[in-house]
């Protein structure tokens, strides 16, 4: 991506130098789910702390930062949180047919034994009372909020070069269960976090053959819901941007 000619159309003040742009969009194009590739190298603290920072200072809807960070490091809690994905897992398993059920089965989904660090990050919905400016009548902008958190931490954590894996497959009430995490408390993502020995040049999913990357032309609209317009300027440079993305990331492998 040329972030120099765009930075010489559009001047500002207040825009990054080149070197630090390239290194946010290098984080952003080269984050991965990783699955399966974690060493046991231990996650110093002071790392921790600093990605953990990052996600503290997402932005949050009424800024009432609803989120906590429960740091999982007992392997004996680890085991826990693995039998509540393996339950899920197979149940999953049966809810595909034909082919797509034997691709399933062949996924590496999660990591979370293997990986040093586990964090789940939780949403507090009520954490500073019922009416939330931002949230009055969007109910659910406070589980976006931790999603924002959980995307610093992901982003900053492949700038310290960790990986990190997002696993979902859980039934809510077992996740809560294994971690001890109140029923009022919402789980919105356990992470497998920590050093890996490669990072894949694309989605695993990707390569699986699971589903492609869609094209950007085909996912912006102009004024109106699925109001297309291919004329555009910004369609052209849309194009550009990802194949140059998709260029960057094959030169990483």
């Amino acid at each position: 991506m040329n972030t120099s000619a765009a930075a010489q159309a559009t001047p500002s003040v207040h825009a990054f130098t080149q070197e630090a742009r390239d290194a946010i969009y290098h984080a952003i194009f080269s984050r991965r789910d990783v699955r399966g590739q974690f060493l046991p190298t231990p996650v110093p603290d002071e790392v921790l702390s600093r990605i953990l920072t990052a996600a503290h200072y997402a932005p949050s809807v009424g800024f009432m930062q609803p989120w906590n960070f429960l740091v999982v490091q007992s392997q004996d809690t680890k085991r826990r949180v693995h039998s509540a994905f393996a339950k899920a897992h197979a149940e999953a398993a049966d809810m595909f047919g034909g082919d797509r059920r034997a691709t399933y089965q062949k996924l590496k989904l999660e990591g979370i034994v293997e990986s040093p660090v586990g964090i789940c990050i939780t949403c507090d919905r009520e954490r500073t009372g019922p009416v939330v400016v931002g949230r009055t009548h969007m109910k659910t902008m406070d589980l976006y909020s931790s999603v924002c958190a959980v995307q610093n931490l992901w982003l900053a954590a492949r700038a310290e070069g960790l990986g990190v894996g997002w696993v979902s497959i859980f039934h809510q009430a077992d996740l809560q269960e294994a971690l001890g995490i109140p029923k009022g408390i919402t789980p919105i993502a356990y992470l497998c976090v920590g050093y890996v020995s490669h990072f894949h040049d694309k989605p695993e999913l990707e390569t699986a053959g699971w589903l492609p990357r869609l094209p950007m032309e085909d996912l912006v609209y102009f004024d109106q819901w699925g109001q297309r317009d291919d004329q555009q300027p910004l369609i052209a440079h849309l194009q550009r941007d990802q194949a140059a993305a998709q260029r960057g990331r094959e030169a990483i492998a």
